[in-house]
Formats: C-alpha cells, sequence, structure tokens
C-alpha cells in the first residue's frame, strides 16, 4: 500500500480495493497469498505497478468480484475502509461480493477465506443470503457458466455447514 501510494500520480485522489488473498492475509485468516489481487476506481493509480512488483517481488493482479460471480446490489456502499496513505485510501472490497466469489469458486483455501468473512463479522448472514436471492436473472446471463440455482445451492451449503 505504501508503494501505491508513494508512485500514485501526485495532485489527485485515489481509491484502490483489496480483493480475494490480499482481504485474508490483511484481515489476518492467513499468513501469505499467492497474488495480491486489486481493483481500482481510477487505474492510473497502478502506473508503476509492474517496478512495485520487482521491487516487492510481489505478484499483483486486476481483479474484482463481478468478474467472475454476478453482481450483488449495493456492492459500492460496503467496501471496507482500511486506512488512507498519501493521496490514496485503500478498502476491502465489498465482503459480500467477495464472500460470493470465494463460495462459488470452493477450493479449500477460499471456503477457509469465506469463513473468516463471517467469523470476522464482516458478513451477516442473513443480509448475505438475501443479496445473493436478490440478483437478477440478467446477471446471471453474463455469467453463463454459471445458475441461479447453483450459486444458492453452494451459498446454502455453505451457511448451513458454517452453523
Amino acid at each position: 500500500m505504501a508503494e501505491l501510494a508513494r508512485t500514485a500520480p501526485a495532485g489527485r485522489s485515489f481509491r484502490v480495493y483489496l480483493v480475494g488473498g490480499a482481504t485474508a492475509v490483511l484481515a489476518g485468516w492467513r499468513t501469505a497469498t499467492i497474488d495480491a489481487d486489486l481493483s481500482a476506481d481510477d487505474e492510473t493509480v497502478f502506473g508503476d505497478v509492474q517496478g512495485i512488483k520487482d521491487r516487492l517481488r510481489l505478484n499483483v493482479e486486476f481483479a474484482r468480484p463481478e468478474h467472475f460471480v454476478p453482481a450483488l446490489a449495493g456492492s459500492a456502499g460496503r467496501h471496507v475502509f482500511i486506512e488512507r496513505v498519501g493521496d490514496v485510501e485503500f478498502f476491502h472490497y465489498d465482503p459480500y461480493a467477495q464472500l460470493l466469489s470465494k463460495i462459488v469458486r470452493g477450493f479449500r483455501k477460499d471456503m477457509l477465506d469465506a469463513e473468516g468473512f463471517v467469523t470476522s463479522g464482516m458478513v451477516d448472514p442473513s443480509r448475505f443470503r438475501a443479496l445473493v436471492a436478490a440478483i437478477p436473472d440478467s446477471e446471471y446471463l453474463k455469467h453463463p457458466n454459471l445458475s441461479r440455482a447453483g450459486v444458492e445451492s453452494a451459498v446454502d451449503r455453505f451457511l448451513s455447514e458454517l452453523a
């Protein structure tokens, strides 16, 4: 975060979102991640990302949950503020959207992260279930490999096992 803030274009404010493993590491649910998944409203903040990757020996990928799963209504209002460094504000990307992508992907590490979202209090299970149920059919059209029945079943299974 310090390197992104240091290399951000001067005189402008930016918002950067941590996604996936980056959230899990910063939240303390695990000690390492293969890559730092990031997103930003204005990607010019990533102008020196290649240099940052080289200096820190870190793999950076640009991703947000909506690249993989249907968008949840109100996602923009649920980002969790982390800190401001210089002209860059850092947030955990909407925890509800992150949780949905973890559950749908379903790898063991994803499911452990998913548990962290709920047990840490970042996500309320009832609200999460309601947000998933309210996904419009049009969102599923953007993700032809997913079905409403499959997604809702995966969410129900996860929440049942967690309870």
